[in-house]
């Protein structure tokens, strides 16, 4: 007997990404021209010269055919540097550091490395929306805790119960992505004194690190006992502007080293070699760049929360990352899905409904995400167009 073709339980468990999806929908009905994007979170402005120019000398010179699978041996030293300095410690490019392409593959290749199938890992909610299925996809069941606004704090004893003798592991993205949060210390003195008492691994997304506002940004992986518990996920896509080159890593001790290292060969064998030189130019870059870039995205974060307040939004000023989340109840839509097409489709300006990034949809439907990487003349049109919406008689 034939059986019949279908996808698999796991494909049939999660949706497409509704980021990417608002940003087809906006090109489709307004075209490139008009379609302003705030939906999907990368620039519309060019890279630094230095790193193209880097780009351009690596295929020049002949990093053309594979590198190491888990990374070329020149951008996991300067990876291990530059961590180094950071945190005060060592970290051993030959046994701690694995390249992938990145911080999105890095993420799956932690959790199939670490996490078996019906092991539990806690996510706070809202959340990217890979983590969710990528636990499906690793096996394991998602225990979610929510973040709840304006500060996008948790509750301690809701933390707590999450934990179970089945966790596993504790994914952590700070700055936060969709909120903008970052974690403070006590938080995650919190959370790493459960990492240990369950004996659980945490995975920390720290992709937007050199972009704090307000606090500071400290990685799980500094805090006692935890380094040999802590996965730590970056990448170049947001700091360099390189979102395309998808160029990330993975710190990890070297016990787990070795099987991310075996998971990441086997789903893409490696990154671009002659990206992965480029982005070890990068980081060699000075403290000034850093500060600069703070300050560029600070501007375009005033920029955009004074914009939006003017047109009848109500944000919550992220403290980090490049994204606010922003109630829509001055425009008398229950449905933030409805609302995000509703602007595609009336003014030309793409968001993501904010339901998509929890796993109780109730739970966002009053707000839609923006992201700001964008040119200050970009974020001045999207507001001018902000304008045309009509907002409810009160």
């Amino acid at each position: 007997m034939t059986r019949p073709l279908g996808l698999s339980t796991k494909a049939e468990s999660f949706t497409e990404s509704v980021i990417r999806e608002m940003t087809r929908l906006n090109l489709a009905l307004n075209g490139p021209q008009r379609a302003i994007n705030f939906a999907q979170g990368f620039p519309d402005f060019d890279p630094p010269p230095e790193i193209v120019e880097a780009a351009q000398k690596a295929l020049a010179d002949g990093y053309n055919q594979y590198a190491t699978t888990w990374g070329a041996p020149q951008l996991r030293q300067a990876i291990a540097e530059k961590q180094s300095r950071t945190w005060g410690t060592a970290v051993d490019p030959e046994t701690e550091v694995t390249v992938a392409c990145g911080a999105t593959e890095s993420m799956i290749a932690a959790m199939l490395a670490t996490v078996n199938p019906g092991d539990e890992v806690v996510i706070f909610e809202p959340s990217y929306e890979n983590y969710g299925p990528d636990c499906i996809l690793s096996g394991a069941v998602p225990r979610y805790v929510t973040l709840r606004p304006p500060a996008w704090e948790f509750d301690e004893g809701e933390l707590r119960a999450a934990f179970t003798p089945r966790t596993r592991a504790i994914v952590i993205n700070t700055p936060h992505n969709p909120s903008g949060k970052v974690f403070s210390r006590v938080e995650l003195e919190l959370i790493a004194g459960l990492c240990r008492e369950h004996d659980a691994i945490a995975i920390t997304d720290e992709i937007y690190e050199h972009l704090v506002y307000e606090g500071e940004h400290l990685s799980i992986s500094t805090l006692p006992g935890m380094r040999e518990r802590t996965i730590t996920i970056s990448g170049a896509s947001k700091t360099y502007s390189v979102t395309g080159w998808r160029v990330g890593w993975l710190i990890a001790p070297p016990a787990l080293t070795a099987g991310i290292r075996k998971v990441h060969d086997f789903l893409t064998v490696g990154a671009a070699h002659p990206l992965q030189v480029a982005v070890a130019t990068a980081l060699g870059f000075p403290a000034a760049f850093y500060d600069a870039l703070l300050e560029e995205y600070r501007g375009r974060r005033d920029a955009l929360l004074r914009g939006l307040r003017e047109t009848g939004f109500d944000p919550s000023p992220p403290a980090g990352a490049y994204y606010t989340m922003a109630a829509i109840g001055a425009f008398g839509f229950e449905d933030d899905v409805a609302f995000a097409r509703h602007m595609i489709e009336k003014v030309g300006v793409a968001t993501v409904p904010a339901s998509s990034f929890f796993h109780d949809p109730a739970l966002g439907r009053g707000q839609v995400r923006f992201s700001f990487p964008k040119r200050l003349e970009t974020i001045e049109k999207g507001v001018a167009a902000l304008r045309g919406l009509e907002r409810k008689s009160p």
